[in-house]
């Protein structure tokens, strides 16, 4: 995820769809540079329109967030129960973050990968 310059961290707010982050529109708008031709910048922001850069055939996409944790256990649960399947492509140890990034910028990486903090020998 890429962070505008100049993000504030905020205290979270127990209301519904309030945001961790506040953005300048000309901050986010910026980030559509730093985007790779043909890619999309995912905008969380709901008060600002994701920016796009229709020259590079960068496109913005609204993503709408609801943190429910009611939710989550349930998915959690389903997964443990074996209704819901993810497909994990690789786990990659947090220390390794620097090389999975290198390797994703190389094209190299596909599928989900999982941030573990310490991977247990196998």
């Amino acid at each position: 995820m890429l962070c505008a310059p100049g993000a504030h961290n905020t205290p979270r707010s127990p209301r519904p769809g309030a945001g961790l982050a506040r953005v300048e529109p000309a901050s986010l708008t910026a980030l559509a540079a730093l985007v790779r031709p043909g890619g999309i910048v995912a905008n969380t922001v709901v008060t600002i329109p994701a920016p796009s850069d229709e020259e590079r055939d960068v496109h913005g996409v609204n993503v709408f967030l609801r943190g429910d944790t009611a939710q989550l256990a349930d998915l959690v649960a389903a997964v443990d129960r074996g209704e819901l399947r993810v497909d994990v492509a690789e786990r990659v140890a947090l220390a390794d973050l620097p090389r999975l990034h290198a390797r994703a910028a190389a094209g190299e990486v596909s599928g989900k990968v999982v941030i573990v903090p310490a991977l247990a020998a196998r």
